[in-house]
């Protein structure tokens, strides 16, 4: 990668960038630093097509705490207003690279994952969870609203407009099961599974042409809020028309027509 960071490790496997928060002893929560490393690694991930797929992990005993509340944006005195509006305006906008990447994001959750840990994960495209896991939208606990970077769009349309309501309202956890029983997330496993069990899912995915997965996270972004079955089947159909005049797309018949793995070349 282009930048070096201070808080953040990132180990590209082939196609796939392990991403780990680097502060275990603070449960991985997030300061300035930390949001710098995150937003200068998606900020560069823009045209990176080398990376197909992005799981994004912390190290230690959490995913993450939430945000750093020592920090300089949340510390009394003069210019506080001042620092807490760019880490605000910092924060919001690291959301909107995540799902601006061309890549797939897959968070693999682990122990506490609050507040900002809790927005980072909605923000993923698929969320594993440890068994261990346990989420909550914290920002209600410390005097702000119940809604913060993203979690108040993201939150209702994974689990409906009732449950988000319930916890974003309360700031109540939900235990691994219970996301699993409302479709936040795709899977519990045992807690030293859960790294093998994201690479699994990531080289799944690599199985499908790297203009096709891209264009299929690129579709779910604009399908989610389409206005009407007539603009979501017109988005279907231009990507559909483009794929299928591409060499990848021959390739990928031909692979499954004499049952071997494809060869792709991005065109």
């Amino acid at each position: 990668m282009a930048h070096t960071f201070s808080q953040l490790q990132v180990e590209r496997r082939d196609n796939i960038d392990i991403v780990s928060l680097n502060r275990p002893e603070n449960l991985n929560a997030l300061n300035k630093a930390l949001f710098t490393d995150l937003s200068n690694y998606f900020a560069g991930l823009q045209e990176d097509y080398t990376c197909r797929v992005v799981i994004l992990r912390g190290e230690g005993r959490a995913f993450c705490a939430g945000a750093d509340l020592d920090s300089s944006a949340f510390a009394a005195g003069e210019g506080r207003e001042v620092a807490q509006y760019e880490t605000q305006r910092q924060a919001s906008s690291l959301i909107r690279l995540m799902r601006s990447c061309p890549q797939v994001i897959i968070a693999l959750c682990h122990g506490p994952v609050c507040g900002g840990g809790f927005s980072l994960a909605l923000a993923a495209d698929v969320r594993i969870a440890a068994d261990n896991t346990k989420m909550n939208a914290a920002y209600l606990k410390v005097g702000l609203s119940g809604t913060d970077m993203g979690s108040g769009y993201f939150l209702p349309r994974l689990i409906g407009l009732s449950n988000a309501s319930l916890y974003l309202l309360t700031g109540r956890f939900i235990k691994a099961e219970q996301a699993l029983n409302m479709g936040l997330v795709s899977d519990v496993v045992p807690l030293e599974a859960l790294l093998d069990t994201g690479l699994n899912l990531a080289n799944e995915m690599l199985q499908a042409s790297p203009l096709g997965l891209r264009l299929t996270k690129d579709a779910l972004n604009a399908l989610i809020d389409a206005p009407s079955l007539e603009s979501a089947v017109a988005i279907e159909d231009r990507q559909q028309n483009l794929l299928i005049g591409t060499a990848d797309h021959r390739e990928a018949v031909d692979a499954f027509r004499t049952k071997r793995s494809p060869n792709y070349r991005n065109c």
